[in-house]
C-alpha cells in the first residue's frame, strides 16, 4: 500500500504526486523545508517548527499558501491517513512554478507557492546508533553564508555524508575558520566534565528546534551550557560529544577523525539528555 501525500491542496497516492518541471525548487533550490518528528502518532514541537518555517519564508520574501493552523491540520491528516505511529513528516514550500525558467522571482500574484508534505515511517526511539554512538569526520564548510535559513540547498551536506561514508564514518562535522559550525544535518556538541559546549546562534548554523529544547532541558537538569565556537582539536580532547536533530533526537558521538572520545562508548551526558528529551517530548506532543 502506497503512502498518501499532500500536493497543493490535494491528498493523493504517492505514485500520482507531481509538480511542474518549471518549479523553482527543482530549478533553483528556491524553497524551504521542515521535518517534524512523530511519536505515538503525535507531533513533536510543531509550534517550534512552524515558527522557524515562517522565519525562513520571511527571510526569502516567500509566502505560504496556507496558514500555520492549516498546516497543523494537514500534518494530522497525513498521520491518520498513513497510520503513522513513529517517524517524520517532511514539508516543503517553494516559490512555485512560473511558465518558464527565469532567475528573476515570479510575480507572487500570478505564481502561487508549491506546498508538498509526505510521511516517513522510521524507528526513532529504538535506534541502534544511540546504543553504539556515531563516528564523524571533519570537512571544510563551503556552504553559502545563510545557513540559518532552512532551504532545500542540501547538495554539500549530502556530499559530506558521502565523504563520511567513504571514510568508514557515519557523518561529518563542518569546519570554518578553524571552528566547527555543525553537522551535515544536525547541531554539534562536546562535553567536558559537566559543561556542554555548542556553537552560538548566528547565520553560520541552523537554529535547531531540537537544539533549543535540549539546551533548555540541560539547564533545568543543572548542567552547565556554554554557547561558543569550538575547534576539532578541542573536540578530540572532550570527554564526550553528541548531535541533535529532529530525526535523531540526541545522538552520541564516540569518535572524531578516528580519535575515540572517552572510552569510545556513548557518554553519560548524551545518554541522559536523550532520555530526558524523549520523556519530555512525549509529554508535550500534540
Amino acid at each position: 500500500m502506497s503512502r498518501t501525500v499532500y500536493v497543493n491542496g490535494t491528498y493523493l497516492p504517492e505514485e500520482e504526486a507531481k509538480v511542474s518541471v518549471f518549479d523553482r525548487g527543482f530549478l533553483f533550490a528556491d524553497g524551504v523545508y521542515e521535518v517534524t518528528s512523530v511519536l505515538d502518532g503525535k507531533l513533536i514541537d510543531f509550534p517550534g517548527h512552524a515558527r522557524r518555517l515562517q522565519r525562513s519564508l520571511d527571510e526569502l520574501g516567500m509566502s505560504s499558501p496556507v496558514g500555520m493552523d492549516v498546516l497543523l491540520t494537514i500534518h494530522r491528516d497525513l498521520i491518520a491517513k498513513n497510520d503513522l505511529s513513529e517517524g517524520m513528516i517532511y514539508l516543503q514550500i517553494t516559490r512555485g512554478a512560473p511558465s518558464d525558467r527565469d532567475f528573476v522571482f515570479p510575480d507572487p500574484e500570478t505564481t502561487q507557492p508549491t506546498l508538498v508534505l509526505f510521511t516517513q515511517a522510521k524507528g526513532l526511539i529504538d535506534s541502534p546508533a544511540a546504543r553504539t554512538g556515531l563516528k564523524v569526520i571533519s570537512i571544510d564548510d563551503i556552504r553559502w553564508g545563510r545557513r540559518d535559513i532552512k532551504t532545500v540547498q542540501l547538495l554539500y551536506p549530502s556530499m559530506g555524508k558521502m565523504m563520511a561514508k567513504a571514510a568508514g564514518a557515519d557523518d561529518a562535522w563542518m569546519v570554518e575558520n578553524g571552528f566547527v559550525t555543525e553537522g551535515t544535518s544536525n547541531n554539534a556538541y562536546i562535553v567536558s566534565g559537566n559543561r556542554i559546549v555548542t556553537r552560538n546562534l548566528g547565520n553560520e548554523i541552523l537554529h535547531g528546534i531540537t537544539r533549543a529544547a535540549v539546551l533548555q532541558f540541560a539547564r533545568e537538569a543543572q548542567m552547565e551550557v556554554e554557547e561558543r565556537p569550538f575547534s576539532i582539536d578541542e573536540a578530540k580532547e572532550a570527554d564526550e560529544a553528541f548531535i541533535t536533530s529532529a530525526s535523531t533526537f540526541v545522538m552520541p558521538v564516540v569518535a572524531i577523525d578516528g580519535v575515540s572520545l572517552g572510552d569510545g562508548t556513548p557518554g553519560p551526558v548524551a545518554r541522559r539528555l536523550r532520555e530526558i528529551y524523549i520523556e519530555q517530548s512525549r509529554k508535550a506532543a500534540i
